[in-house]
């Protein structure tokens, strides 16, 4: 009866086991299957990442060639960009789309919030495919080439921007540099908008030279004024912490390199130089001289008439006093140089009938008998029309300029100086206490150049992008308008110093006018700046085999 009982125990625990065998045969061959189905889905996933960025490079291949026809023409393409490439052993398809004409908008993105641009939009789509699953990926997105005014900044350097204000400062509207920032105050100084750089910003000076024990006060988002100070040091790009605290402190109105702030190109067709822009124009597509319909070269006057032909007024320009060449030289103790100007007139170019038609005048003289070649303008303080005065040479100003009845105007040159209506051709070679400055007001955008700081030889910065002659003592030099340091001076490359003048009280602000670039300057400069404003994923699937080499958009 036993033995029964234990041979059927048996026989029950052998079922239970073959049971249990299989059950875990079916956990088995289930985890298998699992596994294999993992495998198999994470490899779709790679191979869909794969087709993935390749169909992103495939958008920054078709946005560079933009950038690259724009770089060497000046122009969007005749014929949008189009290729299939091989990219990470994907097959990847790209076109671009002309959205329409350009447009005249304001600009919503970043540091350039709220400036007004003329924009070109583009839509670029592509496609990667991936030749392993033939996994397919469809991304978009939208492309903008803004030019945007350079005279709706406050400021605007190509090269190093240095600050090192002995006096109390507001500085009013946006600053921006290619290059690098320096700023230091003797005083308070305070930043009111924004203040970007392509490179770093620094407090100091680049030259080595002290005074910045002042404070420096920069506005955020918010509207509070928020120091440079960080304990004993400052709060710069030299900080291990820069980023974090820039961004926390200012909330993006500072932003340098550290950043992701890029440089602002000038839309030039055939160089690097910005100085090209005043240069003369025999092979130089970039010369405001084919800007200009008065041209006063080499001692010759041309002016285009209303229906497009030229007309020598040199006699009658000289005749009437409009112009004058003879007996205007003078030292210049900055330059270290007699300085053989060409005075023009304003007032009477305008009464006796001499004004440019678009409103843009072009000066250009070579050196002759050693002295210096350079025009002079005066008689300036009323203009009738909207006004730019490019110069190869340096440019000065004698009293008011555009200080009644304000007019958009601008001048442009290898170096401005400002003297007063107290200026006196003959005393240019006395010690600087003969030469007593009177209150001056300037209504203008300057386009200037400047010389480079080295250790210990400061340039002057910002606060003498205009040179000085005269003791300005107690006398102030009102000035509205840009501040816009685009090229290295060629001519006028004299060290800056005191021993030659003594510096105005500057009452220095941002013309709010020019933030509506209808009220700019005749042949305003403007800057290049690409942006991509949208991105969307719109699909992934598998493609037929047959796409995989010819990906269809």
């Amino acid at each position: 009866m036993k033995t029964n009982m234990l041979n059927s125990e048996r026989g029950v625990a052998t079922l239970v086991a073959l049971l249990m065998m299989g059950m875990l045969l079916l956990i088995g061959l289930a985890a298998l299957t699992t596994f294999d189905d993992e495998v198999t889905i994470a490899g779709n996933e790679m191979q869909e990442m794969r087709a993935f960025y390749a169909a992103e490079a495939g958008l920054e291949q078709a946005s560079a060639i933009l950038q690259t026809i724009y770089d060497s023409t000046g122009s969007p393409p005749d014929v949008m960009p189009t290729g299939q490439s091989e990219i990470n052993d994907c097959v990847v398809a790209y076109a671009v789309e002309d959205d329409g004409p350009e447009q005249m908008k304001q600009l919503s993105t970043g540091a350039l919030s709220g400036l007004n641009a003329r924009v070109k939009s583009f839509s670029i789509k592509a496609i990667g495919i991936s030749p392993t699953d033939h996994s397919k990926v469809t991304v978009s997105q939208s492309f903008e080439s803004a030019l945007v005014p350079i005279f709706q900044y406050s400021v605007f350097y190509n090269d190093d921007l240095e600050i090192s204000a002995g006096a109390d400062l507001t500085q009013m509207g946006r600053v921006h540099t290619n290059s690098d920032i320096y700023i230091q105050s003797t005083a308070d100084m305070q930043v009111e908008d924004y203040i970007t750089a392509a490179g770093k910003i620094r407090h100091g000076n680049k030259a080595g030279i002290g005074g910045g024990g002042g404070d420096v006060k920069i506005r955020n988002i918010a509207g509070d004024l928020i120091t440079m100070k960080d304990g004993a040091d400052w709060m710069d790009a030299d900080n291990a912490d820069w980023y974090d605290s820039s961004v926390g402190r200012w909330q993006g109105r500072v932003q340098d390199a550290a950043h992701g702030q890029e440089r602002m190109r000038l839309p030039l067709a055939e160089s690097d130089d910005p100085h090209k822009m005043i240069d003369r124009g025999a092979g130089n597509p970039d010369s405001y001289e084919h800007e200009a319909t008065l041209i006063i070269k080499d001692g010759v006057v041309t002016r285009q008439l209303a229906d497009g032909s030229w007309q020598d007024v040199t006699a009658a320009m000289i005749t009437d006093g409009t112009l004058s060449y003879a007996g205007n030289a003078f030292y210049d103790q900055r330059e270290l140089n007699y300085v053989d100007v060409t005075d023009l007139d304003i007032g009477k170019m305008y009464a006796n009938g001499y004004a440019p038609t678009n409103g843009v005048v072009y000066f250009a003289d070579n050196i002759d008998g050693g002295e210096w070649p350079a025009l002079r303008v005066k008689n300036g303080s009323q203009l009738s029309d909207g006004l730019t005065i490019a110069s190869e040479n340096p440019l000065y100003t004698v009293g008011d300029f555009n200080s009644t009845a304000k007019k958009p105007a601008a001048l442009m040159a290898d170096a401005i100086t400002v003297l007063s209506d107290n200026w006196v051709d003959a005393k240019g070679v006395n010690p600087k206490g003969d030469r007593i400055a009177m209150n001056t007001t300037i209504n203008a955008a300057l386009v200037t150049g400047s010389t480079e700081s080295t250790p210990g030889n400061y340039n002057g910065g910002l606060e003498n992008l205009a040179h000085f002659l005269e003791t300005w003592t107690g006398n102030d030099f009102t000035w509205t308008g840009s501040a816009v340091n685009l090229w290295k001076s060629n001519q006028a490359t004299g060290a800056w110093n005191t021993s030659y003048y003594s510096d105005p009280t500057r009452k220095w602000t941002y013309d709010t006018d020019l933030n509506d670039p209808a009220k700019h300057p005749p042949a305003s400069p403007t800057v290049q700046v690409f942006q991509r404003t949208g991105w969307s994923q719109e699909f992934v699937n598998y493609a037929v085999k047959a796409a995989e080499s010819n990906p269809s958009l």
